[in-house]
């Protein structure tokens, strides 16, 4: 099954990053509503996202060892290539508000990957700095776009040991305490959308986020235990349990041009070793299988060069948002996260399982399902004291009468 993974990440991978490593992704990447100014970062970015822990793998001679060496050799070269003023695919990250949620999902990538950070070299690791400060010219929005923020500070603070504080703290603090609505769920901003937006962006920034926060000892760090985890591994169950007995899964909301990117979340929760406990990791492997396998069978997926096309399932290009551009697709990558996992972990090494809703369909046990509740620490304090207070209350009201 890792051999099949493997190849599906080379078909999706290869054409962006073999163009990007020679400096001609923009003349031959095609183009979609004339949004080119950002596909080039945004496909490099997303499929950095995705294939980084991969990548970080030590080397060996395997076949597949060969192969991820291959790869780390053209994902330098292509990132070299973004940023390198004189080449022919460099992008200027202060072009345009949109390449705030580029670089920040390169920003993740590279976190995900301190051997290809290294293997970068100090030339262009300065230029890659520089670029992802010109980001701090543009407001984010009171949405998932404050997060991409707080992603690249968390980039800055790792790799520059410098970080703007208010950009980091603040997206964190209005999802944590401000944009949470119960059961798992954030919402985009202060209003809730049934989209997969938690999976896209949300779940797997703030956990990555508040992981390097506390590495680093900061302030509010403790957050990730206390509020961010329990919420991520509740989301993650309810993942799990999106994925149908086939491998299909619920089609509503926006961006469903990422495909199975919907699944960022679990996979990385897969990759981090974060997984519910009553959800093993064969599961989870052979429930994103059947999902990875039903959509890489539509050979319609690619065009004559092997670009990705936009849409669901195939080409489908009227249900592409405005906000979509070429490389709005590859964040499908994402789902690549586990094989980062080597392959004696239990991810890969572990016998078949079905997953929840197979093991429902066809008649066998599985777990019940419960919401997640928490505890308002300082409501239950208080409380008491009301109740108390409003009983007293009561009773003095009835004596004066």
């Amino acid at each position: 099954m890792r051999s099949s993974w493997v190849s599906s990440l080379e078909k999706i991978a290869f054409p962006v990053l073999n163009a990007a490593a020679a400096d001609c992704l923009k003349e031959t990447m095609p183009v979609y509503r004339g949004r080119n100014e950002f596909q080039y970062l945004e496909a490099v970015g997303r499929i950095v996202c995705g294939i980084t822990p991969w990548l970080n793998l030590p080397s060996d001679e395997t076949e597949e060892g060969k192969l991820r060496e291959n790869y780390k050799n053209l994902t330098v070269n292509a990132i070299k290539n973004l940023v390198e003023p004189k080449a022919n695919d460099y992008v200027d990250f202060g072009i345009g508000a949109q390449a705030l949620v580029d670089a920040a999902y390169l920003a993740q990538g590279l976190l995900r990957a301190p051997v290809l950070w290294e293997a970068l070299g100090t030339e262009t690791q300065i230029k890659l700095l520089a670029e992802m400060k010109k980001t701090r010219q543009f407001k984010p929005a009171k949405n998932n776009w404050l997060l991409f923020a707080s992603m690249i500070e968390t980039f800055l603070l790792v790799y520059d040991n410098a970080f703007n504080k208010k950009r980091l703290y603040y997206g964190v603090d209005k999802f944590i305490n401000d944009y949470y609505f119960g059961d798992g769920f954030y919402g985009d901003g202060a209003s809730f959308s049934m989209d997969h937006y938690n999976s896209f962006v949300i779940h797997p920034m703030l956990i990555d986020i508040l992981k390097y926060m506390n590495t680093h000892g900061l302030k509010k760090s403790n957050l990730y235990q206390a509020k961010q985890l329990p919420r991520y591994k509740r989301y993650v169950e309810i993942q799990e349990r999106m994925i149908s007995p086939e491998g299909a899964y619920p089609i509503f909301g926006r961006t469903l041009i990422c495909r199975f990117g919907t699944f960022h979340a679990l996979a990385q929760a897969s990759l981090l070793q974060l997984l519910p406990a009553n959800i093993p990791y064969a599961q989870v492997r052979c429930g994103l299988n059947a999902v990875l396998k039903r959509q890489m069978e539509t050979l319609t997926n690619f065009d004559s060069q092997g670009f990705m096309k936009i849409g669901f399932n195939g080409k489908q290009n009227q249900m592409a948002e405005h906000y979509v551009s070429s490389g709005s697709p590859y964040h499908c990558s994402t789902i690549f996260l586990p094989l980062g996992l080597d392959d004696r972990h239990p991810f890969w090494a572990n016998k078949d399982r079905e997953w929840t809703s197979l093991k429902a369909f066809n008649g066998l046990e599985f777990n019940a399902d419960h919401a997640y509740h928490e505890k308002n620490i300082t409501k239950e304090f208080f409380m008491p004291f009301v109740y108390k207070f409003q009983s007293a209350l009561f009773k003095i009201k009835r004596f004066l009468k």
